[in-house]
């Protein structure tokens, strides 16, 4: 009897003893693990000699995961097989599939991504390291990349360098040591030896680690990369809590650099040009897409009907999609048009050449498709008046023409400097100025003021032939609008006529010019920049250009702004088209330089505001402000801090973490 009391009692505190351990780390009164993994073995052993094993073992005090290792493990020098990178536990194996180079350091940079499998507890950036020589190198070179058009963080692209200088290298040689740019557009290249080198960014899309693709995003630079470092000292803030400072330590470090280089990143224009499709979307259009404009617009041949003054033409900004309206209907309802599209296009030499190609254009709204459509609405038409008949209400017995849906685009407050535009979903073929009238108040009567019509131009320089067609679809009416007053814009009935003889109903809208005391002036002096020719444009809290100055002056005033926030970007315009032009590398020539106005500006209404702007104050990575980056930074990994909690509801002082 007492040994079977024995058994029970050693049997209850066992399971006592494992209940204990259970708890630990669990949020009923124990504590947490907030101890992050650490590497006790490597095999080679990290920082070794004369290596030749191509199989890396890391081991660690506990069980680890791997944070999406494809984009945050890079290993340099870059490998053209990609690397084996598992993990077995406690271990992380890497295989290096391409062959080992000779008197070369390698390192694989794991970033951030490790951490341990229970709690998440982030290890910190970890980089191992090995020769293949008697030697291994530790340099490193750190920077940003930024796009050159909008001065965003281009996050994931590699950057390298090249110890041979030449500018061919980096189209015909993959890169000597790379890195990859985090979510802020930093990069740190590491194990890198003594020397002169070129650096350039990649987007590498076919992974050979060479600029072999014109669609890839790149940034080079000229200066030369001479890798130092120093002797340093710098400040390390221990925290009590999330407002306390427990302790502020000086901790001596080598200081690497350079450590503060800028790349303006960029994609060169596409100027293969090729048809990328054709489409007869609805009866009356034919519309074909080119992977890029041309100065000289396609011509179509029809083979089964005349194609002579058969269209009206209309072109997109840059020419790149070309919309051909069927001024016959007779056309129109043919479904099947056989044509022959003739036009400019590259060759396998990349040379531009005349082309040809038979198409056939199918309707997708067949003739008998649409008819039976138009009979819908004839028969629910017809039945709308016959009840009318039958109640002894007035009523139709001939169905009206359908009107013209012409739009009047107009804000409810109209800047004195804005004019309104007229929208027609086709084009339009004659406009009768009589029966369009403006009305401007006064007091309390109104009267007739003058307003011109014009057609919205499109333009767009390509290559060095500027394009300027004006739409047949969309016009400006323009007039001299005065602050602080009403007008009423009034249509009669067949004021405009569309291609297919389509006329507009009456319509009449009011429109309000704002008084001159709700709205700001900006006047900017641009330091340095008188005598060359920049745009300047002001942009709203979406990074969305709201107006834009091209001087030459060194100022740029804008006028009737509504009361908000606003910020500012500039572009040096090199070439004087006023428009913002990408490098090219073969050129050799860079982006157009891209400024931001460092913080933004408040437009209160009545309110002259008078701004000095020096663009090369800041670099480029530092200039766009923070509350208009889209790309946003990666959420730092951290130990959560969960004992200290803890320790404070318990009235205690937490445990001091332990390897």
């Amino acid at each position: 009897m007492e040994r079977k009391t024995w058994r029970i009692s050693l049997i209850a505190l066992c399971v006592l003893t494992m209940l204990s351990c259970a708890r630990m780390g669990q949020p009923d009164g124990g504590w947490y693990d907030e101890t992050p993994p650490h590497v006790i073995k490597c095999s080679p052993a990290d920082k070794a000699f004369n290596v030749k094993a191509k199989k890396i073992v890391i081991s660690f005090d506990e069980v680890i995961k791997l944070d999406n290792a494809s984009e945050k493990v890079v290993v340099s020098p870059p490998q053209l097989e990609v690397p084996e990178i598992k993990t077995q536990g406690s271990r992380i194996v890497v295989t290096l599939l391409d062959s080992l180079k000779e008197n070369t350091t390698y390192t694989v940079d794991f970033s951030d991504a490790i951490s341990d499998n229970n709690e998440s507890n982030p290890m910190g950036n970890y980089t191992y390291s090995f020769s293949t020589g008697e030697q291994i190198d530790t340099m490193e070179v750190s920077g940003h990349v930024v796009n050159a058009m909008n001065l965003e963080p281009v996050k994931g692209i590699l950057v390298g360098l090249y110890s041979d200088m030449a500018d061919s290298a980096f189209v015909t040689q993959p890169m000597l040591r790379v890195s990859r740019t985090d979510s802020e557009g930093h990069f740190v290249i590491k194990g890198v030896a003594e020397g002169n080198y070129r650096i350039y960014a990649l987007q590498d899309m076919d992974g050979n680690y060479a600029f072999t693709q014109k669609s890839e995003m790149i940034a080079f630079s000229d200066e030369t990369i001479t890798p130092s470092s120093y002797a340093d000292i710098r400040q390390d803030t221990l925290w009590s809590d999330s407002l306390h400072i427990k302790s502020i330590d000086r901790i001596g470090y080598t200081h690497f650099t350079p450590d503060n280089i800028v790349l303006r990143a960029f994609t060169e224009r596409l100027t293969d040009r090729y048809l990328l499709k054709s489409e007869r979307s609805f009866a009356d259009r034919m519309t074909f897409y080119f992977s890029t404009g041309d100065g000289q617009l396609p011509k179509v041949e029809g083979l089964n009907f005349d194609a002579t003054d058969a269209f009206l033409v209309e072109a997109t900004t840059k020419a790149d999609t070309v919309t051909y309206w069927l001024r016959d209907t007779t056309l129109v309802n043919n479904d099947t048009l056989d044509v022959v599209l003739h036009y400019i296009a590259t060759d396998t030499l990349h040379n531009l050449v005349d082309q040809s190609d038979t198409l056939r254009m199918l309707s997708r709204q067949p003739y008998a498709k649409r008819m039976k459509e138009k009979q819908k609405k004839y028969a629910e038409w017809h039945k709308r008046e016959e009840r009318k008949r039958k109640r002894g209400e007035n009523y139709d017995s001939i169905m009206p023409a359908p009107k013209l849906d012409l739009k009047i685009v107009a804000p409810a407050k109209l800047q004195p400097d804005r004019n309104v535009v007229l929208q027609s979903p086709t084009p339009i073929a004659e406009i009768d100025t009589t029966k369009i009238h403006l009305y401007e108040r006064q007091d309390t009567l109104w009267y007739k003021t003058r307003f011109r019509i014009r057609p919205q131009e499109k333009k767009e320089y390509i290559d060095t032939t500027l394009v300027s067609r004006a739409s047949p679809s969309a016009f400006y009416l323009q007039s001299q609008w005065k602050p602080d007053t009403e007008y009423s814009l009034e249509f009669d009935s067949l004021a405009f006529t569309d291609l297919y003889g389509t006329t507009n109903g009456r319509i009449k809208q009011g429109i309000r010019v704002g008084a001159l005391a709700e709205y700001a002036s900006l006047f900017l002096t641009i330091e340095g920049y008188s005598g060359r020719n920049i745009v300047v444009e002001l942009l709203n809290e979406r990074d969305n250009i709201e107006r834009v100055v091209a001087t030459s002056n060194g100022t740029a005033e804008f006028f009737y702004i509504e009361p908000h926030t606003y910020y500012l970007r500039m572009y040096e315009d090199l070439n004087g088209n006023q428009q913002w032009d990408t490098g090219d590398y073969d050129a050799h020539r860079q982006a157009e330089p891209v400024y931001y106005y460092p913080t933004k500006i408040e437009c209160r209404a009545n309110w002259d505001i008078t701004e000095t702007w020096n663009p090369s104050l800041l670099p480029a990575d530092k200039q766009k402000p923070k509350t208009i980056i889209k790309q946003k930074k990666d959420q730092k990994k951290t130990i959560r801090n969960r004992n200290a909690a803890r320790a404070k509801e318990k009235g205690i002082d937490p445990p001091t973490p332990q390897h």
